[in-house]
């Protein structure tokens, strides 16, 4: 699992991406962290998570579920995501619109935001250029071995959990439908851990001002001049 240095890429590339002249390298090279989990939306609430990994200062994650809308006859969730920029300490956001097709979850916009800087939303197109799954699985357990029930204890308080060991050999999640909108409590892996924090409850969205929406050919010709 890559969740901590993923997270630091899309931090890091986010502050690279805050002039239009370096969001070519923002879009094509971010990540945003891959959870897993046991996909369970409700609009209004999320979680705070405490990540680490071998070499890193531990940092913290927020994703909380800030909105529905229909999208081609289904019923999309706005995922949002807060975490730090390393460089000036401001907090910086994206927003994923996912939408579950039958065992998986398919992200069909994204809008990013810089500290200081108006939202941009990046063509899929781009974002899938760059690597960035489009989907991925609504349930960690379709591929994961369950270990038994267990009771985990976190800064957030004592949950009774569900224990996987996924098949792949890459890390083990606790999960608990106390918990939105992935129901992670506690995830290890081989190279980093996440454990819950916080709660959230009454999320609203973070960003501000109307998208601008990025036109790759546009901003291709603005780093051509200069």
């Amino acid at each position: 699992m890559q969740i901590v240095r993923r997270t630091f890429l899309f931090a890091v590339l986010i502050i690279l991406g805050a002039a239009v002249g370096s969001s070519a390298q923002m879009g094509l090279g971010m990540r945003s962290p891959q959870i897993q989990g046991v996909w369970n939306p409700v609009v209004g609430s999320g979680a705070a998570y405490q990540v680490e990994s071998k070499g890193e200062r531990k940092t913290e994650l927020e994703m909380a579920v800030v909105g529905s809308e229909t999208y081609e006859g289904k019923t999309g969730y706005w995922l949002e995501w807060t975490m730090q920029d390393p460089r000036s300490g401001g907090q910086a956001y994206m927003k994923q619109l996912i939408v579950l097709d039958g065992k998986q979850t398919g992200m069909k916009r994204m809008i990013l935001q810089a500290p200081g800087q108006p939202p941009m939303e990046f063509p899929m197109q781009m974002v899938n250029r760059g690597g960035q799954p489009s989907e991925q699985s609504a349930d960690a357990r379709d591929r994961a071995e369950r270990v038994g029930n267990e009771s985990v204890t976190t800064p957030a308080g004592t949950f009774t959990c569900e224990h996987w060991r996924l098949k792949d050999g890459s890390g083990d999640v606790w999960v608990s439908d106390k918990v939105a909108p992935w129901g992670l409590v506690k995830m290890t892996g081989r190279e980093s851990n996440m454990t819950l924090v916080r709660i959230i409850a009454g999320a609203k969205t973070h960003i501000t001002g109307t998208p601008q929406k990025l036109d790759p050919m546009e901003m291709m010709r603005q780093r051509k001049n200069q």
